[in-house]
């Protein structure tokens, strides 16, 4: 048997104490005053973490009042025997009454989003974090190990700058940064040296495509302006999104 039940023990046998509950709720109502002075009161390192963690709170409270905020929608009323002539101009007129539903509009959003880029093969095998990252020790006796090599090829933006040591968490090799991609058009049959231009989704999460990480079955966005693609209206077409498994990329 657990050791440690006692408590429930005792109220299963004598009920809680007769101001346990008002006690209870005035600690609560406590608690938000305590929870602002100590973010208010701490500094550095402490304070940001508190920050982070009640943005996270607001922000999840939000999204949830935002999924259940009723909007207002037309609807057509059930057609009834009205009493009387119904004047001409009102014949075609549909009558409509406004209701009140839960806004589905987040979750349309969402959907919408997650079949923007779908990968034109079925099934990508995933990439295990792993094989993904190597494991970088640090610190002068080398006992932390909260640093990440990626190990697959990676793309950067032509400004991007690397993070201070003391920051930087994920760590991309030079070497394994690429700026071109081997493209095959399907239809002329050849190959084309293309720039990148970003990656636009690694079917292993999205932590991966913001780091820009390209395995098998990843979405590239390149500049096609060599191939000479013209859009109905006679423009140059710049960048276009093209699924492009990546085997090879120079």
């Amino acid at each position: 048997m657990p050791q440690g039940d006692y408590i429930e023990l005792h109220r299963k046998r004598h009920g809680y104490r007769h101001d346990f509950f008002d006690r209870k709720r005035k600690k609560e109502a406590r608690q938000v005053h305590e929870r602002s002075a100590k973010a208010q009161k701490a500094l550095g390192i402490k304070g940001k973490m508190i920050a982070k963690k009640n943005y996270a709170e607001k922000a999840l409270m939000k999204k949830t009042l935002a999924m259940h905020e009723e909007s207002s929608t037309r609807r057509k009323v059930d057609d009834e025997v009205q009493d009387g002539a119904i004047p001409a101009y009102l014949m075609d007129r549909e009558n409509t009454t406004r209701a009140k539903v839960l806004s589905n509009t987040i979750k349309q959003k969402r959907k919408e989003k997650a079949g923007k880029w779908e990968v034109p093969i079925p099934k990508v095998r995933p990439v295990a974090e792993d094989e993904m990252f190597k494991v970088i020790r640090s610190g002068k006796r080398k006992t932390k190990q909260w640093k990440r090599m990626v190990t697959k090829c990676t793309f950067v933006g032509p400004g991007f700058t690397r993070k201070p040591p003391k920051y930087e968490r994920f760590i991309r090799p030079s070497g394994l940064r690429f700026t071109k991609a081997h493209v095959t058009h399907p239809e002329l049959k050849c190959t084309f040296n293309l720039d990148i231009i970003g990656v636009k989704k690694n079917p292993n999460g999205p932590m991966y495509t913001s780091l820009g990480v390209m395995t098998k079955g990843t979405i590239i966005e390149v500049n096609v302006s060599e191939l000479g693609l013209v859009t109905p209206a006679g423009k140059v077409v710049w960048g276009e999104d093209l699924p492009f498994i990546v085997f090879w990329v120079i």
